[in-house]
């Protein structure tokens, strides 16, 4: 038995990329600034987590050595206690730029080697035609917000605007998105979704990555939430995907959380969206569980990143982190003989960090399970992750950019 599970822990960064300061990201490095705020009390939260972070099972597959070997510092608590039991490396993007999608289709094979589109921080950011268009063909009475905002802020300053007055709420961020919430009852989320396929095709000559629905629900009085129901309109890779070469190779694919949404649902076999990342790794150990021969399961958890990092939640994030690492127990038990389990990110999120954007980040490479050899991987492209992938799913489609990034020392 062959098959494959790759985690994404969304945001989960390790450290400044060699060219984090292009970026404005010198010395960004959400785990270990974690942990440091943890060891100095600053990820306390009473009914939540107290002490340091405490991190055993990934500390155990390498996660502090690899912390380590990106940024230079060992991060308080993370050091293995015993003999390391995964191969461990990190990994630099190429993309010129911090942004989910990118992060993804490298981590899948595909180098962004183009220049996404980007909004200005100007009020307003939306270029004039695009604003008029989007008005015109949805028929909406205009727009609010038209700038970059937090989601959670802005819909807490619009939010009572918008129901009042049926004008959905868009904004951006430096990530190359056009960003539209609306109230789920008092909008529609239908509406909502159609209004976002407008705004995606009338997006794309602006070379804008992803247009995200962000429903929400409440009121004035109660205050407004961001709903579960989230959904990403991402344009199409530019070039083949581990997904598509594991489509045309006829295996089966399940992809859970918002892979389907990034991928533009191309060659993403069975989509399962659950809400929140229990979920998510849930319904991820459970589609393995049924997996045949060959097969690969692709996973994000997504809530490091929107409910933690983009909130700069110190205290959160660290108990999500303390969460997923109570349940790499279950992800071990769950791999069969001839299995493989990566986990790994798509860009940093420091909640230590100035301002509620993504950071520019190495990230860590972790392998485990049945036969795999525990050791040092050094550090990686992206596109290395994928192509440990198609090289243990024995795919015989070797592409020259896996080759070329594939780093040192086998996963395997």
């Amino acid at each position: 038995m062959s098959r494959a599970l790759l985690i994404v822990l969304d945001s989960a960064g390790i450290g400044g990329a060699p060219d984090a300061a292009e970026f404005g990201d010198a010395g960004a490095d959400t785990i270990g600034h974690i942990a440091e705020a943890c060891a100095e009390g600053r990820g306390d939260r009473a009914g939540l987590r107290a002490g340091p972070l405490r991190l055993p099972h990934l500390a155990g597959l390498g996660l502090g050595l690899a912390a380590d070997a990106a940024s230079g510092r060992m991060p308080p608590g993370l050091a293995p206690s015993g003999p390391v039991e995964g191969a461990w490396g990190h990994a630099v993007e190429s993309a010129r730029g911090k942004d989910t999608v990118s992060g993804h289709w490298e981590i899948a094979g595909v180098p962004v080697d183009f220049a996404w589109g980007h909004f200005p921080a100007t009020r307003p950011a939306f270029p004039p035609e695009l604003t008029r268009a989007l008005i015109a063909e949805a028929g909406l009475p205009g727009i609010l917000g038209d700038c970059h905002a937090s989601g959670t802020a802005i819909i807490e300053a619009l939010g009572a605007e918008h129901v009042r007055t049926g004008q959905p709420i868009c904004y951006t961020s430096v990530d190359s998105v056009f960003q539209i919430a609306a109230h789920e009852e008092a909008f529609g989320l239908d509406r909502l979704y159609d209004l976002c396929a407008i705004a995606r095709r009338l997006c794309d000559p602006f070379r804008i990555g992803r247009v995200i629905a962000r429903p929400f629900v409440g009121d004035a009085t109660s205050g407004f939430t961001r709903t579960g129901n989230r959904r990403d309109d991402a344009v199409t890779p530019p070039a083949d995907t581990l997904l598509d070469r594991l489509a045309a190779a006829g295996r089966p694919v399940v992809s859970v959380g918002k892979i389907g949404d990034i991928f533009a649902h191309r060659a993403t076999g069975r989509e399962i969206k659950p809400g929140g990342n229990d979920a998510c790794l849930t319904a991820a150990l459970a589609a393995l569980a049924d997996l045949p021969d060959g097969g690969f399961v692709f996973a994000n958890l997504v809530e490091f990143d929107t409910e933690y990092g983009h909130r700069r939640d110190v205290p959160g994030y660290a108990a999500a982190l303390e969460r997923f690492d109570a349940r790499v127990p279950e992800i071990r038990a769950a791999l069969g003989p001839g299995d493989l389990c990566l986990v790994t990110a798509d860009h940093g999120n420091d909640p230590t960090w100035s301002g509620t954007d993504h950071t520019r980040e190495q990230v860590p490479v972790l392998a485990f399970g049945p036969g795999i050899a525990p050791g040092p991987l050094g550090r990686l492209g992206f596109p290395a992750i994928g192509a440990r992938i198609a090289q243990h799913l024995g795919l015989t489609d070797t592409r020259s950019h896996d080759a070329s990034l594939a780093g040192p020392g086998p996963v395997a």
